[in-house]
C-alpha cells in the first residue's frame, strides 16, 4: 500500500523476530523412534535411492522435488535498489519464497549466487537441477538475464522462469485482453507503444506478439527514444529484434494516435499532452514502481475514456506479479513440466482475464472494501481472490499437456481442481480480507492502555499502515517517554493522545455514567473517580459518545476485570447477550470456540445464543458456519447430566429455525474429523465443524490455551460479540501484532 508507512526499526524488527529471517524447514515424516530414523536415513533410504537411480522419474514420487522451487539471484538488480550484491538480495529472495508458499503452497528455497559472470551463474544453476522441480530467476540485471535464462532453458529439463520478465508480461497480457475487450478493439489491429526496453518491457512485447500483436504496430522506446531500424546508439540484440521501420523518433511522437501504452520505465515519463494525443478509448498501463509514468488521476483528467492500470495497490487495476508466478509454477509442477512455454504463459493470462469477467464473490468484494464488477476499474483479478488457486493452475497444466511439456499428464481434471481448493490455507486470506476492510473503514481506534509499550507499538502500526486514526489514552509525557525508550520517538507527533484532563467532554461523560450507575450504589464522587481516572471506563465513555469508532483494551489487566469496568458504560454481560468467540488458526484451519469470555455455566438457551453469535462471527470472517455442540459424549453416549444440556441445545436451535448448519452433542474428534463423522450417517454437518460451542467458560479457556501452548496455534480473540459497540478485549500475554489484529477486528466491527 502506498499509504503504508513503516520505520526502518519496524522493518528490521519484522525480520529479526521471532527468529531471524522469514521461514524455517519442517519434517513431514515422523522422526521419533529408532525405526523412523532408519527409514528416513540409513539403511531404509537405500531403497528409494536405487529406484530413482534406475528410473529418474520416480524422484517426483519419493522426494520433495515435485513441489520445490529455487528462487535464485545474484542481486544485480534488486527491487528498484540496484546492484546490492548476492547477500544484500537475500531478504528479497526469502520474501519471494514465502509468497510461493502463501499463494500456491509451493515449497521454495532462496539461493544467492555470488557472481556477476553469466557463465559461472549458468553453470551453478545447471548443476543444481536434480534438486528442484523448477527455477525462478529474480532480480538479475539486463542484458545478462536474457543470456542466463535462455541458456538455462536450453540445458535444463525443468521450468526456468525469470519472473521480472515473464511474470510482469503475463499479468500485463491478462489486463490487456480485458482492456481491449472493453474498448472493442482487436490485438492484431491496435498500435502499441512500450516505454522501457529492459527485461520486463521486452518480455511484455514478445508475449503480446505471440498472442497476435503485429510487429509493425509495436513501437519500443527507451531513454534515447524510439527503437527504429538502423539505430546504432544504445542498442543490443534484444532491442534490435523489436526495431521497426519508422520516421518517429521520440516517445511523444510515438504516442500520437496510439491505442495502447505500456510503461515499465520511470515516474513522470508520460505527460498529459501525450495521453491527450492517443486514439479513442486508450489503454494505459503505467507500471513503473513505486510511482507510475502518469497517475490515473492525471490521465483521466485529460482522457475520461482511458482504461488505466498501474503497479500500485492503492489504485484500481494493479498489475501484480503475485497473480502469476505462484500459479504458473503450481500448474507446471503438477504435470512435472520440462519447461514453462509461451502457451502456458498465454493460458495463464487468458485464465486471469476470464476470472476478472466472472461475478466476484462477496468475500472478495468485502476484502477489497467495494463491490467489484468487470469494467474499466476492474480488468485484473485482485490477489485476494480465493478462486485463483483452482482456476489458474489447471489452465496452465492443460496447456503444458497440450504442448508436450508435461511429463505426467493429469487424468482427472475435476479431482485436480478439488485438490487445489483444499491446498490453500483459508486463514491467510481471511486475515488479508479483514485488513482490507479495516483500511476501507478508516476507524478512529481508541487504544485504552497508552502506558504499555506493546499497545503503543500496535497504535503506531495501526496508523502507519493506513488503517485509520489511533487515539491513545494516556499522559503526553508518559507516551512520549515510552516511545522514545523503544526508538520510536518520531511517532509521538503522529498519534493523538487523549485523557480526561485534556477533554471538554468530561461533564457530559460523568452525567451519562451517573444516570447508568446511580441505582447501583455509586455516588458522584465514585463517578468522577471512574470517569476521570480509570482509562478503561474513560475509553468506553469516549466510544459511547461517538468520539471514537472502536476500542481495544485488556492488554494490562485480567479480562474479567476489564469486562466489569466496560459494563459500567455498556451492556456487555450474559444477560444482554454478550458472548466471547475465540478464533484458533492452525495448519491452515480456522476453528472458532465459544464462549471464552462471558458465560460461566450456560444453560441450553444460553448455548443456543452462543451458537448464533459464533455463527455470526464466522460469517463476518467470511466462513460458512458449521456449528458443533461439543462434550465428552456423542449423541447421548455415555449418558451424563453434565452433557445433558449439550444434548438439548440443538433442539433449541431447531425451534428457532436458524439458517446455518448445527449438530450435537459430540466429541471434538467427531466434530472436526470428516472420517469420524462417517460413523454417524444421520448427522447434519456437511463437513468438519468450524464453530465449537463448549459446555462452560473453563473448558473453553483450557481448550484455547492448550492449543496455543502445545500446538503453537495462532489465537485471535476473544472476539466480543453481541454488544452495541465495537469493543475488543486483549489478553495480557498478547504481542503488539496480536493487539493490532484486535484493532483490525474492532475496525471491521466483527461481532
Amino acid at each position: 500500500m502506498a499509504n503504508s508507512k513503516y520505520t526502518r526499526e519496524e522493518a528490521l524488527a519484522f525480520h529479526l523476530e521471532p527468529t531471524p529471517g522469514k521461514f524455517e524447514i519442517q519434517a513431514t515424516v515422523p522422526m521419533t523412534t529408532q525405526r523412523d530414523l532408519s527409514l528416513a536415513y540409513s539403511p531404509g533410504v537405500a531403497v528409494p535411492c536405487e529406484e530413482i537411480a534406475a528410473n529418474p522419474e520416480l524422484a517426483y514420487d519419493y522426494t520433495n522435488k515435485g513441489n520445490l522451487v529455487a528462487v535464485i539471484s545474484n542481486g544485480t538488480a534488486v527491487l528498484g535498489l540496484g546492484n546490492l550484491g548476492a547477500l544484500g538480495s537475500k531478504p528479497v529472495m526469502e520474501g519471494k519464497a514465502v509468497l510461493f508458499k502463501r499463494f500456491a503452497d509451493v515449497n521454495s528455497i532462496d539461493i544467492e549466487l555470488d557472481t556477476e559472470d553469466p557463465e559461472a551463474f549458468i553453470n551453478a544453476v545447471r548443476l543444481m537441477g536434480p534438486t528442484f522441480g523448477g527455477i525462478n530467476l529474480e532480480d538479475i540485471k539486463a542484458p545478462e538475464c536474457f543470456i542466463i535464462e535462455q541458456q538455462l532453458k536450453d540445458v535444463m529439463d525443468i521450468p526456468v522462469f525469470h519472473d521480472d520478465q515473464h511474470g510482469t508480461a503475463v499479468i500485463c497480457a491478462a489486463g490487456l485482453i480485458n482492456a481491449l475487450h472493453l474498448s472493442a478493439k482487436k490485438i492484431e489491429d491496435v498500435r502499441i507503444v512500450l516505454n522501457g526496453a529492459g527485461a520486463a518491457g521486452i518480455a511484455c512485447l514478445e508475449l503480446l506478439k505471440s498472442m497476435g500483436a503485429r510487429h509493425e504496430n509495436c513501437l519500443m522506446c527507451d531513454t534515447k527514444g524510439v527503437i527504429f531500424q538502423g539505430r546504432t546508439e544504445g542498442m543490443n540484440q534484444w532491442k534490435s529484434a523489436h526495431a521497426v521501420k519508422t520516421d518517429l523518433r521520440t516517445l511523444e511522437e510515438a504516442m500520437r494516435g496510439a491505442d495502447v501504452f505500456l510503461g515499465v520505465s520511470a515516474k513522470g515519463a508520460v505527460t498529459q499532452d501525450m495521453v491527450a494525443s492517443m486514439a479513442d478509448n486508450p489503454v494505459i498501463f503505467a507500471m513503473a514502481n513505486p510511482d507510475p509514468e502518469i497517475t490515473p488521476e492525471d490521465a483521466h483528467s485529460v482522457r475520461p475514456d482511458a482504461i488505466v492500470a498501474t503497479g500500485r495497490s492503492d489504485y484500481p487495476n494493479q498489475v501484480n506479479n503475485v497473480l502469476g508466478f505462484p500459479y504458473l509454477f503450481r500448474g507446471a509442477l503438477d504435470v512435472h513440466a520440462r519447461a514453462i512455454n509461451d502457451e502456458m504463459k498465454i493460458a495463464c493470462a487468458e485464465a486471469l482475464a476470464r476470472l476478472a469477467r466472472l461475478d466476484v464473490p462477496d468475500e472478495v468484494a468485502m476484502a477489497y472494501g467495494r463491490k467489484l464488477t468487470f469494467g474499466r476499474d476492474y480488468i485484473i483479478p485482485t490477489p485476494f481472490d480465493p478462486r485463483l488457486i483452482h482456476v489458474i493452475p489447471p489452465a496452465v497444466a492443460r496447456a503444458g499437456m497440450d504442448t508436450g511439456a508435461a511429463r505426467r499428464p493429469i487424468v482427472d481434471m475435476d479431482a485436480y481442481e478439488l485438490s487445489l481448493k483444499s491446498r490453500m490455507d483459508p486463514t491467510a486470506s481471511i486475515l488479508r480480507g479483514l485488513n482490507a476492510r479495516a483500511r476501507n473503514a478508516q476507524a478512529r481506534m481508541i487504544f485504552a492502555e497508552g502506558d504499555d509499550i506493546r499497545v503503543l507499538r500496535a497504535a503506531v502500526q495501526y496508523q502507519r499502515t493506513g488503517l485509520g486514526k489511533a487515539l491513545v489514552v494516556g499522559r503526553d509525557e508518559d507516551v512520549k517517554a515510552k516511545l522514545e525508550g523503544i526508538g520510536m520517538g518520531d511517532a509521538f507527533r503522529e498519534l493523538e493522545v487523549v485523557n480526561a484532563a485534556k477533554t471538554d467532554k468530561l461533564d457530559e461523560y460523568k452525567a451519562f455514567l451517573y444516570r447508568r450507575l446511580q441505582r447501583k450504589g455509586f455516588d458522584r464522587h465514585d463517578i468522577h473517580r471512574l470517569a476521570a481516572r480509570d482509562r478503561h471506563v474513560y475509553s468506553a465513555l469516549m466510544l459511547a459518545h461517538g468520539h471514537g469508532d472502536g476500542l481495544v483494551t485488556g492488554a494490562t489487566r485480567k479480562s474479567a476485570h476489564v469486562m466489569e469496568l466496560i459494563n459500567h458504560v455498556f451492556d456487555a454481560d450474559a444477560e444482554h447477550g454478550a458472548v466471547g468467540v475465540t478464533a484458533l488458526l492452525h495448519k491452515g484451519r480456522i476453528v472458532l470456540i465459544a464462549d471464552t469470555l462471558v458465560h460461566e455455566w450456560p444453560d441450553e438457551e444460553d448455548l443456543a445464543n452462543i451458537a448464533m453469535r459464533g455463527a455470526g462471527v464466522a460469517r463476518h470472517l467470511g466462513l460458512e458456519p458449521r456449528v458443533a455442540f461439543v462434550s465428552f459424549s456423542t449423541f447421548g453416549y455415555p449418558r451424563s447430566e453434565r452433557a445433558e444440556k449439550m444434548h438439548r441445545a440443538p433442539r433449541v436451535l431447531e425451534r428457532r429455525g436458524v439458517d446455518f448448519e448445527f449438530e450435537g452433542e459430540m466429541t471434538v474428534d467427531v466434530a472436526l474429523n470428516a472420517r469420524a463423522q462417517e460413523s454417524y450417517p444421520f448427522q447434519r454437518l456437511t463437513g468438519p465443524a468450524n464453530v465449537l460451542v463448549v459446555p462452560a467458560r473453563h473448558s473453553a479457556s483450557i481448550s484455547v490455551k492448550l492449543m496455543q501452548e502445545m500446538a503453537g496455534a495462532t489465537v485471535i480473540g476473544p472476539i466480543l460479540s453481541g454488544v452495541d459497540a465495537s469493543i475488543q478485549i486483549c489478553s495480557s500475554n498478547f504481542t503488539a501484532s496480536d493487539i493490532l489484529n484486535m484493532a483490525v477486528l474492532a475496525a471491521c466491527k466483527v461481532g
